[in-house]
């Protein structure tokens, strides 16, 4: 087994993508995305929103998908993590994987519980690091990433659907001074969806979306139809 080949926990949104960035530039080789589909919007593990939109993700990045899907109940969905993990280790020989966590001790606790019993690796990049400077770095980086949910005091849908620059790092930054917010999302503020980034061959265009508004301060989209850049 090849001690730098690695999976990627991949989300679609922008902590996986960057994480996985992350583990690349320091010359570790990313082998294969690994996706659970949870059916459960609030899942306590896995993001939701733009998850669809992965298998265009892995194809602009060139990279095996290997999904799997899961009812979303709290520890059970653990089972489907360890399922497809064990399918990545048989067929990409990966001695580890990468996560995107940053400040979420559940998840931290439960993927490395999960890798301990694999004999695998887990590897946060982000685990711990300070929020603006990630969402900074991000920018910096070249990564393009919308918004697809809101759910925070300060925030509406006028943020989704559109691509994050500086100015809005910017105001999220300021919402955290006011209203006490994580500046990247850390406590389910809001959720993104990577457009294009340095893993990137190609960029995805969304075509259509359609917004649901729940709330003043709580919206989501639905991606109706997109594309890879020709």
């Amino acid at each position: 087994m090849n001690e730098r080949r690695l999976g990627v926990l991949f989300s679609s949104g922008k902590d996986s993508a960057y994480a996985a960035h992350l583990m690349r530039r320091k010359g570790y080789e990313l082998s294969c995305l690994i996706t659970v589909k949870s059916r459960n919007p609030c899942s306590y593990m896995f993001h939701t929103p733009g998850i669809d939109l992965v298998p265009l993700q892995a194809e602009s990045m060139n990279l095996p998908l290997l999904e799997v899907e899961s009812e979303g109940v709290k520890e059970a969905e653990l089972d489907d993590l360890e399922r497809v993990m064990e399918e990545a280790v048989e067929r990409h020989r990966i001695s580890g994987v990468v996560t995107g966590a940053i400040a979420s001790l559940y998840q931290e606790s439960r993927i490395e519980r999960v890798c301990s019993k694999l004999g695998l690796h887990a590897f946060s990049p982000l685990w711990q690091k300070d929020q603006e400077d990630v969402m900074r770095s991000l920018i910096r980086d070249g990564f393009v990433f919308i918004l697809t949910s809101v759910a925070a005091e300060g925030l509406d849908a006028s943020w989704l659907g559109r691509e994050i620059t500086e100015r809005d790092v910017e105001r999220l930054v300021e919402l955290r001074r006011s209203h006490g917010i994580n500046v990247a999302g850390e406590g389910g503020e809001f959720e993104s969806l990577i457009l294009n980034s340095p893993l990137f061959t190609r960029k995805i265009e969304i075509e259509r979306f359609e917004i649901e508004k729940i709330d003043e301060e709580t919206a989501r989209i639905t991606v109706l139809d997109a594309r890879l850049k020709r």
